[in-house]
């Protein structure tokens, strides 16, 4: 690649791989590729910082597209969003404003794994953030299909597009979801295509592997889109909202949201479905080699089910609206890729879509995506600097899981621009940290999925505190906004009034007072007690002692902090400890320069897999598959004998 000085922005035209006459049409601090929910983002994000941001998509009618269910939330993923909006991202903002359904899951379960989940119009959805980065200071947006990635000398320099466009940019950022050489799979019918029907980025790929990443081939479906006025609702389960469900955003006030809410509705497969489907697996795309790509292995299609579950009678399935102003419904639970005399076969045993009329027929998609060891915890490539990746991209699965890469690539591009130091959050400070700790440290065999399991700490990570865990975060990048940080200040400053109010209050033990507390229900005491403790009781509340002993009035926000605080108190001085002890082993950094094969004693699994991914620290290193605790021990005689010069 040539770098002459002409009148293009100081450069000059240039040949390279694409078809027309190369030429410089911009500079930018950061260019992003792709505007899903990982590019929207990043741009956003960027931008928001001071960056001047390129927003690159294939469609200006398709930026942050839902192709698949028309939701967005659900255990752990719900935690993500709300991470996103406490950094000062617009995914949280853009559900509130435009979803039509809101959900509390798992309220009979601690409040660890509490989750909301949106209904979404889609449509709307898409037209809400399409509008907020259009009017975005700072952002460009630009309908273009990028076929190169400009390198030179292990850093990148720009993009190149199909027309012959060169963009200039210190930063770009790869967020192409499912779209490198996307290909769709109906049955037999097979075309290069991207998710509903838009072009496929074909061309990326090449360049890609020509700058040395490694790549893989993923899967992944969605099912058929049914006409409503073709379902007969009164043989389904309704499943309402939750008038009282909280918010996604912190910035989100009472009132703003949709008024108008709509059902999802409940029914099953059974033994008819199965069957039809059992008497036609031959004709299964995964089974008769068609899809080579690797599946979701928590959200497998119907076909998939079947055949790894044979003995069980029933399948879930939710059928969902699209949205307030379209007769499509998505019936979540059958996802397939079966030919489409199958799905219509099938689709008409279940019990309210007997007589449905499919709208759009249910696909799979296989892409290219890249192996995340690949990036530093910044989501940078560690061989091309200034090259960053977010998304499904990187190999993972749903919106959620890249809008928290996505905020978190343009947070770190734009700190490399502005030359601050980046932003990596810990796995006991975010989902989003073991998010990305589990990607670019274990890497990922099949479109990856967050999950409460996932997070060893997920009782110090509610989603009731995102705000409190990562507000200061995203106003030292930036980010989050003086309101925001106002807001964020005056809960925090709140919840630590309340809380030394009740560990200094006590209560000393009298007929009068124990007959007050049993009559309030929360029993008597024999002892002198705090009320911080008396609030550990089950059926105290903040509430409750606040009536009754002059607290302090709190928002409702900061009365459920209080009240989770008090309860889990014992549970969260714990799992605390546990982070202080795990710590130690992050604080100590390995050199980047640090040649595994001169240190002795470790195991050769142990140097091919250290030197392969190259961990920023100790504690990376122990969570590497392969690196036992006795090459742990190894490195840190290794770290102390450099330290002490021996």
């Amino acid at each position: 690649m040539s770098g002459n000085t002409g009148k293009f922005g100081g450069k000059v035209p240039f040949s390279g791989r694409g078809r027309n006459m190369r030429f410089t049409a911009g500079e930018y601090d950061v260019a992003v590729i792709g505007a899903g929910h990982a590019g929207v983002e990043a741009a956003l994000a960027a931008a928001r910082i001071g960056c001047r941001t390129l927003l690159a998509t294939l469609s200006m009618d398709n930026i942050a597209l839902m192709p698949c269910n028309p939701s967005i939330g659900g255990p752990a993923k719900g935690h993500l969003v709300r991470e996103v909006d406490a950094l000062g991202g617009e995914m949280g903002i853009n559900a509130d404003k435009t979803a039509i359904q809101f959900r509390r899951l798992n309220t009979g379960k601690g409040p660890a794994v509490q989750a909301l989940r949106a209904q979404a119009d889609k449509k709307l959805y898409q037209f809400t953030m399409k509008e907020i980065c259009e009017r975005q200071k700072n952002l460009d947006v630009k309908q273009l299909l990028i076929e190169d990635i400009l390198i030179e000398n292990g850093a990148v320099r720009g993009v190149a597009v199909e027309t012959g466009e060169v963009y200039y940019a210190k930063a770009v950022i790869l967020a192409t979801g499912t779209y490198l050489r996307g290909r769709v799979i109906i049955g037999e019918t097979v075309y290069d295509s991207g998710p509903n029907g838009q072009r496929p980025a074909m061309a990326l790929t090449g360049s890609l592997q020509s700058a040395g990443v490694r790549l893989m081939r993923f899967k992944t479906g969605t099912p058929a889109r049914v006409d409503a006025r073709s379902l007969d609702f009164s043989r389904m389960e309704k499943q309402p909202g939750d008038d009282g469900a909280p918010n996604f955003s912190f910035m989100t006030d009472a009132g703003a949201r949709l008024t108008e809410q709509r059902p999802c509705w409940l029914t099953y497969t059974n033994e008819a479905t199965h069957k039809i489907l059992r008497e036609n697996l031959h004709r299964a795309p995964m089974a008769n080699g068609v899809i080579k790509g690797v599946g979701p292995r928590y959200c497998p299609s119907i076909e998939t089910k079947i055949a790894r579950f044979p003995d069980k009678d029933r399948h879930q399935i939710f059928i969902e609206p699209e949205g307030l102003h379209t007769e499509e419904m998505y019936v979540q639970g059958l996802s397939t890729s079966m030919p489409v005399d199958v799905q219509i076969a099938f689709l008409h045993t279940v019990p309210g879509l007997e007589n449905c009329r499919v709208m759009r027929a249910g696909y799979a998609i296989e892409y290219d995506c890249i192996d995340p060891r690949q990036l530093r915890p910044t989501l940078e490539f560690k061989e091309i600097r200034g090259f960053f990746s977010a998304g499904q991209a990187n190999g993972t699965s749903g919106y959620e899981e890249a809008a928290a890469q996505g905020i978190m690539a343009g947070i770190n591009a734009a700190m490399l621009v502005k030359g601050k130091e980046p932003l990596v959050l810990k796995r006991s400070e975010a989902y989003i940290g073991v998010l990305i700790d589990d990607l670019v440290t274990k890497g990922t065999t099949e479109p990856y999925r967050m999950m409460t399991s996932r997070a060893e700490y997920r009782l110090l990570l509610r989603q009731d505190n995102a705000d409190l865990r990562l507000t200061e975060y995203g106003h030292r990048v930036g980010l989050a906004t003086a309101e925001r940080y106002g807001r964020f200040l005056k809960k925090k400053r709140e919840i630590e009034r309340a809380l030394a109010v009740l560990r200094e209050t006590a209560l000393t033990p009298s007929q009068a007072i124990n007959d007050e507390l049993i009559a309030l229900g929360i029993g008597e005491i024999r002892v002198v007690t705090t009320l911080f403790e008396l609030l550990r009781r089950p059926a105290a509340s903040y509430a409750l002692l606040a009536e009754r002993f002059s607290l302090p009035p709190l928002s409702p926000e900061a009365t459920r902090e209080v009240d989770i605080v008090t309860a889990y108190d014992g549970y969260i001085e714990k799992q605390r400890q546990e982070v202080e002890r795990v710590e130690r082993l992050e604080k100590r950094l390995l050199p980047e320069d640090i040649d595994y094969q001169a240190v002795p004693s470790l195991r050769d699994e142990a140097r091919e897999k250290l030197a392969a991914i190259r961990p920023r620290s100790v504690g990376q290193a122990s969570r590497i598959s392969g690196v036992s605790p006795a090459d742990v021990s190894v490195l840190l005689v290794y770290l102390e004998r450099i330290r002490r010069g021996g």
